[in-house]
């Protein structure tokens, strides 16, 4: 599995932006895609999550609500739609996959990583 990230960019407060992330490689079975985001000097944090053919979904309590993961219909990109962005969520963003089911807001269980998109809002 390949991951690409991108759509990352420079916004105001209160603005929004659209992350993508290109899936290619083997894929089949079931799988978990999520985003995650790691601001300078801190670990990577867990953001959403959705289990890739039943599309249910799962957030970080500090993005619900204005944050939207979803996935197109063939498989080929994972989405993360932003709004009511806050300085806060200024951070490097990465996509990740994972095959199994287990831990999935940490990131002990993605084997597969997107090189990561910044997103820089300003107040």
């Amino acid at each position: 599995v390949q991951l690409q990230a991108s759509g990352g960019g420079s916004v105001q407060a209160g603005g929004s932006l659209r992350l993508s992330c290109a899936v290619s490689g083997r894929t089949g079975g079931y799988y978990t895609m999520g985003w995650f985001r790691q601001a300078p000097g801190n670990e990577r944090q867990f953001v959403a999550h959705i289990a890739w053919r039943s599309g249910d979904t799962y957030y970080a309590d500090s993005v619900k609500g204005r944050f939207t993961i979803s996935r197109d219909n063939a498989g080929n990109t994972l989405y993360l739609q932003m709004n009511s962005l806050k300085p806060e969520d200024t951070a490097i963003y990465y996509c990740a996959a994972t095959y199994t089911r287990a831990a999935l807001t940490t990131t002990r269980p993605y084997d597969y990583w997107g090189q990561g998109t910044l997103v820089t809002v300003s107040s």
